[in-house]
């Protein structure tokens, strides 16, 4: 009996786990770092060669070591994320109904020792942990004009993105 009872418990936990995988839209892009004797230089945009349709507002933010901010997704408006400094764990879910990626989860991890941009198609939610002992600095840009009419929250525990947020040793 207890090993039908591990068997499911098992199981359970299988169904639970969220799929992991590549969501459609989502573009994760090195970037360039050209350093010197005086420092570096980073590209972090260019207009002809990006994802992003057009930039409405260009944002930054700053978060204190361990915080996490998620979950949110917006309908009509695309983010192109970059972290300058610090380092963060952005977290994914396609929730899109016609998207063939519908119920995947993507994690990246980005920031000044591993330099991305981040292309966050609408309808895609995100959130982040910041990881390490520094606070994180996010620059996006967005192809709207910051909307709280098309800013929709989740808790960074939702049950149906089931994403555990602890840092595995390895």
């Amino acid at each position: 009996m207890a090993n039908s009872t591990t068997r499911e418990g098992k199981e359970k936990r299988r169904k639970e786990a969220p799929k992991m995988g590549e969501i459609e839209g989502v573009v994760v892009e090195g970037i360039k770092t050209m350093p010197d004797d005086r420092g570096f230089f980073r590209e972090i945009f260019r207009t002809k060669e990006s994802v992003l349709e057009s930039v409405s507002q260009l944002s930054t933010t700053m978060s204190y070591p361990g915080v996490i901010k998620a979950f949110h997704y917006h309908e009509k408006q695309d983010d192109l994320w970059y972290c300058m400094k610090g380092m963060i764990q952005a977290v994914l879910f396609d929730q899109r109904a016609a998207a063939t990626t519908k119920g995947i989860t993507q994690v990246i991890t980005m920031g000044e020792h591993k330099p991305v941009t981040l292309f966050i198609p609408h309808g895609v939610v995100h959130g982040y942990k910041v990881l390490g002992n520094e606070p994180a600095w996010l620059v996006y840009a967005t192809t709207r004009v910051y909307d709280p009419q098309d800013e929709f929250r989740l808790a960074h525990d939702d049950a149906n993105i089931s994403f555990d947020w602890t840092v595995k040793p390895r």
